[in-house]
């Protein structure tokens, strides 16, 4: 008790400590930074694999023949890597922009800078969103829908809870001036619509709603034959999930507030919602989409191709889950030791103050004595 205590009392530090508190700072940052780097690259990684799986399981049963051919190997499938100014650019205005803001917020507050690990997070949500989107993945994803699966849970489970780790709404509010905050951006945070729209059991619904909407619904079918609504199609489920993760992370200010047991309530229970959907795909007997049945690939099975889709999502999905849900747990440790180290400082500051009150009531009475007059 009495040394988490110590850190709390005002004491004269002498230039001696300074190089040890120095050290522990650099150590402090330099643990946030290799956790922040460890989850990016899980999650890109996170990302790439599910790409390789596909390669690994779903090329191997090609035969060659009809156009269009699978890539022979990974070199192959890399020289299919597009390039479309309508994801390319945005991505890349945003991804500069969010890094001026942060180094115009460094700049004018040295002492309260942007937390590196927020950029590594920001950016590898970008980067998830490129691989999803202009890599070989979007090559086949009107050709495979094991490959579209791909794409859906690279966007939702990867990029989105990525985008909301780097916390762009709080960026936004500290890079913009008084005015911008006070007549554009605390209106939006404190309108009606947000707050329907964020409030938790909304959000969870939307997810699943948009989930369970597109694939089982003619948009799905249609989005593969429209480049637009394939497009719409993606920017929905990136919204929503963007709206999902937006209070599991709760790195940003928000309308609501989920203490840490509701919050791994709220990623739990779309495990299950997750896994019957994958359920409900995996156990038809025919191909649910129109588009992929019809292509007449001598290379693709389209039943065995929508089962390896479904269990994509399965294990993909339930992976994702697992890993927020421990984090989430490790958070809420963290966050009950830092609660527990504040309560101790309030009380030890409690017991000093009565200390030095009966300190100061005894040394009234002493001199209130009647025979020390």
């Amino acid at each position: 008790m009495r040394h988490r205590l110590a850190q709390f009392r005002p004491a004269n530090r002498s230039r001696s400590a300074l190089p040890a508190l120095v050290a522990t700072a650099f150590v402090g940052r330099a643990r946030a930074l290799t956790r922040a780097l460890a989850a990016a690259g899980f999650a890109v990684s996170f990302a790439l694999g599910l790409g390789a799986v596909w390669l690994l399981l779903a090329m191997p049963a090609a035969a060659h023949g009809v156009t269009p051919p699978p890539p022979d190997g990974l070199l192959d499938a890399l020289a299919l890597w597009s390039f479309d100014p309508l994801i390319g650019v945005p991505l890349i205005i945003v991804g500069v922009a969010y890094l001026a803001a942060v180094r115009e917020v460094d700049l004018a507050h040295p002492n309260n800078p942007v937390p590196l690990r927020r950029p590594i997070y920001f950016v590898a949500g970008l980067v998830c969103i490129e691989l999803a989107l202009q890599s070989p993945i979007e090559h086949f994803d009107t050709t495979l829908f094991s490959v579209h699966m791909v794409q859906h849970v690279i966007l939702t489970m990867a990029a989105a809870p990525l985008l909301a780790l780097g916390a762009p709404i709080t960026l936004l509010l500290r890079v913009a001036t008084p005015d911008q905050r006070k007549r554009l951006i605390l209106p939006i945070l404190h309108s009606r619509v947000l707050r329907v729209v964020s409030f938790p059991v909304v959000t969870w619904l939307l997810f699943a709603a948009v989930m369970w909407g597109t694939h089982f619904s003619a948009i799905f079918d249609e989005s593969l034959e429209n480049p637009l609504l394939h497009d719409l199609e993606h920017l929905a489920f990136l919204g929503a999930a963007l709206l999902f993760w937006w209070p599991v992370v709760a790195a940003d200010p928000s309308p609501w507030h989920m203490p840490y047991p509701a919050r791994i309530l709220y990623v739990f229970l779309q495990m299950p919602q997750n896994s019957f959907l994958a359920i409900a795909i995996l156990g038809a007997s025919t191909p649910l989409y129109h588009h992929y049945a019809t292509l007449n690939l001598a290379w693709v099975d389209p039943l065995a191709d929508q089962g390896l889709a479904a269990g994509l999502m399965w294990i993909a999905g339930d992976i994702a889950f697992i890993v927020a849900i421990i984090c989430l747990i490790a958070g809420w440790m963290k966050h009950e030791q830092r609660r527990e180290v504040g309560l101790d400082a309030r009380l030890a500051r409690e017991r000093a103050e009565i200390q030095r009150r009966e300190a100061r009531l005894a040394d009234r009475l002493v001199r209130e004595r009647p025979g020390d007059r």
